[in-house]
């Protein structure tokens, strides 16, 4: 079982934490074969395109993770706020990312993540090293509020 991350531990407000984690699969084109969707329904679906878009960049962020010896946790408060990946060192040192499949919901991942870097108490974790959405395609760029927008083709060691 693993610990609750020492950033969850220093939130500025009492939020109530849910912890049922969130389960993704080793291989998301496990479960798209397993329904039976080709690259024609996942078009056509776009809520099971996203669902296997956030499972495939959640195992390349723990692959990663795992190579830099950090482990990725899924932020979740009751009703208030969700972050899809949280990035965490074993020195303390974190980042956070949510997961967007297209553009236009942008604004609201980074919303979201500012969010959360604001509940985190800097002096007893330290700031965020980083804040991104991941989008399925585009350009990658910094916003001027300092979340970065991430291709998932740009991700890597």
């Amino acid at each position: 079982m693993r610990t609750r991350p020492a950033w969850a531990t220093h939130l500025r407000s009492r939020a109530i934490l849910r912890k049922r984690p969130v389960r993704h699969f080793v291989d998301p084109s496990l479960a798209a074969v397993a329904l039976g969707a080709g690259p024609g329904r996942l078009l056509r679906d776009f809520r099971l395109l996203r669902l296997v878009f956030e499972s495939m960049v959640v195992r390349d962020l723990r692959v990663y993770a795992q190579a830099a010896d950090a482990e990725v946790f899924h932020y979740r408060e009751d009703g208030r706020l969700e972050v899809d990946a949280v990035v965490q060192a074993r020195d303390g040192r974190w980042a956070a990312f949510e997961i967007k499949l297209g553009p236009r919901r942008v604004e609201e991942g980074a919303r979201n993540l500012l969010r959360l870097a604001k509940r985190v108490d800097p002096n007893l974790v330290g700031p965020p090293k980083a804040l991104g959405v991941i989008v399925a395609r585009g350009y990658g760029y910094e916003r001027p509020d300092g979340v970065g927008v991430i291709p998932v083709g740009a991700l890597g060691p």
